[in-house]
């Protein structure tokens, strides 16, 4: 005697959704064959542990495809209809067989169902939306990001190329006006390198603010305190070394980031990028603590931005104070962006490693 499950139905526009009540079940045969859905399989139905079957003729063409997914409890079977609409019953037959029942779980009228309907498509437009949204963000960021390392990159190229020269032509004396040939671009690309603190701040780029901010101040200090504000740097060598190093490290920075708004590497140059920095980065912070001992007599004899006291003690605290404080951090600062970086440049090389394995 054949057995049949409990088989509840409902459906939409789409789909029609059968839940056969078979727990544990094994060896699930389903297909649509002639318009016919045949199922068998074993598991423990309302007669225990047997083998059940049953087999529905739809009332209306549906695909042969069908896909079912079996869970301890039950046996979920999705069959989509040949042609969109609502059926007014499941079977060929008017009579609905006796194993066949509505699953009011998932059961919806037709309006409700047209609502459902309208509502994932309102979903849909939605998400759509927010994604054309994104899109849009995410072109307008990849535009600013990258004009921004281009016009960073055109005026630190800018500097380096005419530095060097400048010293191939005039040898030795063009480390005597550097100040006053090449401070104008380098004040620009300084004073336009505070969005990189912004940028980091605010989520734009993933990167660390306080490294980021550690490198824009330190440089700043140096360019607009201790060489803009004392015309006695101006014509220092310490000014040539300074830029020099600063912008050969930024040349090979800026690129490598122009490539990286489209996802696109050159391998030389990412190598650069994560090396150069070893041997440049020191000597540079060298070159602007030798700059910063350099300013100190100066700022003591000039008593510029000395700290007034009350008349009572008549003196002042001078600015020198502050640069000796200065050089501390700054060493400290060198401790921390050299470790920022050294971390970067291990995750960079592992990752390729990773990838090339």
């Amino acid at each position: 005697m054949t057995l049949t499950p409990l088989v509840y139905w409902a459906q939409r526009h789409e789909d029609i959704y059968l839940r056969v009540e078979l727990t544990d079940a094994q060896n699930i045969d389903v297909r649509v064959q002639e318009n016919a859905l045949q199922f068998r399989a074993q598991g423990h139905g309302a007669k225990g542990q047997n083998e059940y079957e049953f087999s529905l003729e739809f009332v209306l063409p549906v695909k042969p495809e069908v896909s079912h997914k079996s869970t301890q409890r039950q046996v979920n079977i999705t069959v989509r209809k040949e042609q969109h609409g609502w059926w007014e019953r499941l079977t060929k037959q008017e009579r609905k067989p006796v194993f066949l029942a509505p699953d009011f779980d998932r059961w919806l009228d037709e309006s409700d169902a047209e609502m459902e309907i309208r509502e994932k498509e309102e979903k849909r437009n939605r998400l759509k939306a927010s994604r054309h949204k994104e899109d849009q963000f995410v072109s307008l960021k990849t535009v600013f990001l990258f004009t921004y390392n281009l016009v960073q990159f055109l005026g630190f190229s800018w500097i380096f190329v005419n530095m060097t020269v400048r010293l191939l032509i005039f040898g030795q004396d063009s480390l005597y006006d550097t100040f006053h040939s090449i401070s104008d671009v380098m004040f620009f690309c300084q004073i336009l390198a505070a969005v990189e603190v912004l940028n980091a701040a605010f989520g734009v780029v993933r990167t660390g603010v306080v490294p980021t901010l550690i490198q824009v101040f330190g440089r700043n200090f140096i360019l607009f305190i201790i060489f803009g504000s004392l015309e006695e740097m101006h014509n220092r060598p310490v000014v040539f070394f300074v830029f020099y190093l600063w912008s050969a490290i930024e040349i090979f920075r800026y690129p490598f980031y122009m490539l990286g708004c489209f996802n696109t590497e050159w391998k030389t140059l990412t190598w650069l990028r994560y090396t150069l920095w070893i041997p440049l980065y020191p000597l540079g912070v060298l070159a602007e603590a030798v700059a910063v001992i350099q300013s100190i007599p100066i700022f003591d004899e000039s008593k510029l931005f000395s700290i007034p006291l009350p008349k009572a003690i008549g003196t002042s605290i001078s600015f020198s104070y502050v640069l000796y404080m200065y050089l501390l951090l700054m060493f400290l600062g060198l401790f921390i962006n050299f470790q920022h970086l050294y971390k970067q440049r291990k995750r960079r090389f592992r990752t390729k490693k990773r990838k090339a394995n």
